[in-house]
């Protein structure tokens, strides 16, 4: 299986940058994983919020193939603990999943033609994170998986 996240916009920060290079180093030995950087809207200060969404939708429906399995990353999305959500990969691996994509949408989140095209939602949080620094907590966790689902001593509950 191959793990997609699709993300918009580049992340700037060199902090978060550094960390998602870190897990990344360290996911490459678990899975095959690519990172996608849709660009960001440009001129969004004339567009509407859900012009915004639209013209997102239409860049991350670019980016996905038929077969893809799409987990959108979204505040009203399934909770899970680590654990659980390790569950929850393992799940879709022995379904013979090939590539399953999560996605974070822009700042208004996503267009309905994005929800419909998914197969889940999952939420970090409760809480309201930035979008550069969910894909930090997202790719940890996504490590965090594979360190339980192979019993490594990363994890502790």
């Amino acid at each position: 299986m191959k793990i997609t996240f699709l993300v918009v916009g580049k992340t700037e920060d060199s902090y978060i940058n550094e960390g998602i290079n870190k897990y990344l180093k360290r996911l490459k030995h678990y899975v095959k994983f690519e990172l996608v950087e849709i660009p960001e809207l440009k001129n969004t200060k004339n567009l509407r919020e859900d012009q915004q969404k639209t013209k997102e939708a239409e860049l991350i429906m670019k980016a996905l193939s038929q077969s893809d399995h799409v987990i959108l990353l979204d505040e009203k999305g399934d909770e899970f603990t680590s654990s659980q959500f390790a569950q929850f990969i393992n799940k879709k691996m022995i379904g013979g999943i090939q590539n399953l994509v999560f996605i974070v949408g822009g700042p208004y989140g996503f267009d309905e033609s994005i929800y419909k095209i998914a197969q889940g939602k999952t939420s970090l949080s409760r809480m309201t994170f930035s979008h550069q620094m969910v894909r930090l907590f997202f790719i940890e966790q996504l490590y965090r998986t594979f360190t339980i689902l192979k019993g490594e001593p990363y994890h502790h509950e």
